[in-house]
C-alpha cells in the first residue's frame, strides 16, 4: 500500500499552519503578559453600588476573585489575551485536521513513527490546557505551555520528520490504538504539568526574595501578574496526578502487548525500563505532594525530574539506545 501523496501533502500543510497559529498565540500571551496594566490597589467596586457598607474583608474577597478571573487588567492586552485564545482554538483544529489527513493518506492511525507521536502529544497538550481554560482561568500559563509545544513540533517537523508510509510490520497491531494512545494523552498532559512546575518555581523564588509582598487580598493580587505559588502549586500537582493514572494504564497495556508479540510481559528492554523509571518518579511526586514535609519546592524537583525521565525515555532510548522499541523511523 503506498499514500496518498495529495493527503499527506495536505496533513503536512496543515501542520505548519498550526504551528503558525501556536506561534502567533504564543506571541499573545506573551504581549498580555508583558503589557497588560496591573489593576489600581484596594478595593474594586461592585456594579451597581458602593463597597462602603460592606465588610471589609468580603470587599477584599471580591477584589481577589475578579483580579483572579480578569487579570487584573484592562485595554488592548487583554484583548489580544482573548484573541490569542481564538488564534489557539483555530491552530488546534488545524493541528486535528493534520493527524486526520496523516491518517487518511496511509489509511492507518496517524501516530505510527516519532514525528506522528511527536505531533499527537503536542495535540494533547493543546487540548489539556484549553480544556484547563474552560474550568480556571488560567489564560496566563498560554505562553508557557505554547513554548514547549511549538519546539516539539518544530523538532518533529524537521529532525524526526518521516514521510507518509505504511506502519512497520511489529506495529501492526490493535495494541497500538490502546498502548499508544494512553502514552501520547499522559505524555501530552505532563508537558502541561512540566509547564506549571516550572513556573511555579520562578513564582516561589520570588516570593521567597519579596517576604513582604502579602498573598490574599486585593493588594497583593494587584502587583503581580501571575497567582500565588501555592495556587500554582495546587494546579500543577492536579494535572500531574490526573496524568499519572494514564501513563500507569499505558504501562501495564504496553507489557501485556509484549507478551503477545515477544512471549514476555517484561524484559527491561530500554523503553520498558525507563517507561517504569518514569513512573517511578511521577509516583514519589504524588507521594511527596501529599506528605507535608516534602510539599512545595522539593516536590516541584521531583516533578521535573519525571518529565525529565519522560524526554530521555522517549528522545534518548528512541533515538540513540537500541531496543526491542526501535521504532523511531528517522
Amino acid at each position: 500500500m503506498t499514500a496518498d501523496p495529495d493527503l499527506a501533502a495536505a496533513s503536512d500543510w496543515l501542520l505548519f499552519g498550526a504551528v503558525l497559529c501556536y506561534v502567533v498565540a504564543m506571541l499573545g500571551y506573551a504581549a498580555e503578559l508583558a503589557f497588560g496594566r496591573r489593576a489600581p490597589d484596594g478595593p474594586a467596586p461592585i456594579a451597581g453600588g458602593s463597597t462602603d457598607t460592606l465588610p471589609a474583608e468580603w470587599v477584599s474577597e471580591r477584589a481577589a476573585r475578579r483580579v483572579a478571573r480578569h487579570g487584573g487588567e484592562r485595554g488592548w492586552p487583554t484583548a489580544v489575551g482573548k484573541a490569542a485564545v481564538a488564534v489557539t482554538v483555530l491552530g488546534w483544529l488545524l493541528h486535528n485536521g493534520s493527524l486526520v489527513t496523516r491518517g487518511l493518506a496511509v489509511e492507518r492511525v496517524p501516530w505510527g513513527n516519532m514525528y506522528e507521536f511527536s505531533s499527537a502529544v503536542c495535540l494533547a497538550a493543546v487540548t489539556a490546557y484549553l480544556y484547563l481554560l474552560t474550568r480556571q482561568p488560567v489564560r496566563y500559563l498560554g505562553a508557557f505551555v505554547m513554548l514547549p509545544v511549538v519546539v516539539y513540533l518544530g523538532i518533529a517537523g524537521t529532525v524526526l520528520y518521516a514521510p507518509a508510509a505504511p506502519l512497520v510490520p511489529a506495529l501492526n497491531s490493535y495494541w497500538i490504538k490502546i498502548h499508544v494512545v494512553a502514552a501520547m494523552t499522559s505524555s501530552g498532559i505532563f508537558m502541561l504539568g512540566f509547564a506549571v512546575t516550572l513556573l511555579y518555581l520562578a513564582r516561589e523564588s520570588w516570593e521567597r526574595r519579596h517576604p513582604e509582598v502579602p498573598e490574599v487580598g486585593a493588594g497583593a493580587a494587584s502587583r503581580v501578574r501571575f497567582p500565588a505559588a501555592s495556587t500554582l502549586d495546587t494546579v500543577a500537582f492536579r494535572v500531574n496526578a490526573f496524568a499519572f493514572p494514564i501513563w500507569t494504564f499505558a504501562v501495564i497495556a504496553g507489557a501485556v502487548w509484549a507478551e503477545a508479540a515477544w512471549g514476555r510481559y517484561w524484559g527491561w528492554d530500554p523503553k520498558e525500563t525507563w517507561s517504569f523509571i518514569t513512573w517511578v518518579v511521577y509516583a514519589g511526586y504524588l507521594h511527596a505532594r501529599a506528605t507535608a514535609g516534602w510539599r512545595g519546592r522539593r516536590a516541584a524537583l521531583i516533578g521535573v525530574a519525571g518529565f525529565t525521565a519522560l524526554m530521555i525515555c522517549y528522545y534518548a532510548v528512541n533515538l540513540w539506545i537500541s531496543g526491542l522499541h526501535s521504532y523511531a523511523g528517522v
